[in-house]
């Protein structure tokens, strides 16, 4: 029974930004804010949420490890992606104002809370923002993005082995998928399973004509072909900046947008790769606004989502340029205990607490307080 269980407020206004999960913690990494300035050039910023607490912290900026000399900390960014393989998160890509894309892979440790650049070779990918990464064991693979240098969209496929720090550019066999970025691309065993993006109707460079594919393409990392797939009756509609994750070796996406169609959404999806088939789910509660460029991670049998940007409600229009960024968090619980309804019902109709032993008042308290670390808000017209 899939319940929305927390809604929170004040969290970091990000759009666009990337996260992983790590323990019951999620990092967050970088991203865009209406009204940040993006042409200096400044440190990423790492915020951590504590899924037990449910509270926000921030890292503090990272001090030269030698006076005069900058510390090795990617520079702040939106569009990049990040993937954790053992306890280390690997950045890659994505693109700010003054310096525009990257190509430079920087790992963070989470424990030590370190940055430093891995010396790599091989084929390196070329700068881009809006591609998708995902591992599996020991590789992290690269899909698709916005391709700096060529000014194209790429449905090229890097796969970087973390293990040798050697970059690879794969020779694919089979139908391509199509050229795309701000799509999503999820590991299920040792398929790679793309959805949506932003495409052009005529290629890989951009002309104004978008299409919004709504076909799951199948990559088998094994045969590293791409593999011919059925047609499946339910669609969800085509759309780019979704959120997708794998829970118990099915696929789910959440919300995104699609420019033709001017809209924003926030319907859930489920993808059994099994029977190839969608279905549309309908959780219970009180679930997150249409958004995109929302973040999205699975903490145990937990969704934790925050950030994103929808119209603004003054404007009423939906228009792409009139927008508002989010700093809520939302929580999906795939399996509410007895004890989070009971919580969830005290809530709900106002009840008594003083009768309760402090560590559900505790608990209580963490899931209705919002936090306080986020700028106001404001309008983006651009």
């Amino acid at each position: 029974m899939l319940r929305w269980t927390v809604h929170l407020e004040g969290g970091p206004r990000r759009v666009n930004h990337a996260a992983v999960a790590v323990g019951h913690r999620v990092y967050s990494f970088g991203g865009y804010c209406s009204g940040e300035d993006y042409e200096t050039l400044r440190q990423i910023d790492v915020h951590i949420f504590n899924a037990v607490s449910l509270r926000w912290t921030k890292l503090p900026p990272v001090r030269p490890a030698v006076r005069g000399q900058p510390p090795v900390v990617p520079y702040m960014r939106y569009g990049h992606s990040t993937v954790l393989i053992d306890d280390t998160v690997f950045l890659w890509g994505g693109r700010n104002d003054t310096e525009g894309a990257c190509n430079v892979l920087y790992a963070f440790d989470v424990n030590t809370h370190k940055w430093s650049t891995p010396r790599v070779s091989g084929t390196v990918p070329g700068a881009r923002d809006g591609h998708s990464a995902c591992v599996l064991g020991k590789i992290m693979y690269i899909f698709g993005g916005y391709e700096q240098l060529a000014d194209c969209f790429s449905n090229d496929i890097h796969k970087l082995d973390t293990s040798t720090m050697t970059w690879t550019l794969v020779c694919t066999k089979g139908n391509p998928a199509r050229w795309r970025d701000f799509h999503s691309a999820t590991m299920l065993g040792n398929h790679m399973y793309v959805f949506g993006g932003r495409a052009d109707r005529f290629g890989p460079f951009h002309s104004n004509n978008e299409i919004y594919c709504n076909r799951i393409r199948v990559f088998d990392t094994r045969t590293e072909a791409w593999l011919d797939c059925p047609h499946t009756p339910v669609l969800p509609e085509g759309r780019r900046s979704h959120s997708a994750f794998g829970y118990n070796g099915e696929l789910y996406i959440f919300g995104g947008y699609n420019a033709r169609l001017n809209r924003h959404f926030h319907d859930l999806w489920k993808f059994n790769p099994g029977s190839f088939t969608w279905k549309k789910i309908e959780p219970k509660g009180k679930g997150p606004c249409p958004r995109r460029r929302q973040c999205c991670c699975v903490v145990g049998d937990k969704i934790v989502l925050f950030g994103g940007t929808s119209p603004s409600p003054e404007e009423g229009l939906g228009d792409e340029f009139d927008l508002i960024d989010h700093s809520d968090l939302h929580i999906l619980d795939f399996s509410p205990s007895l004890k989070t309804l009971c919580k969830l019902a005290v809530i709900q109709y106002n009840l008594d607490q003083s009768c309760l032993p402090h560590d559900i008042r505790w608990e209580l308290n963490a899931m209705t307080t919002n936090s306080n670390i986020s700028r106001p808000i404001v309008s983006s017209h651009g």
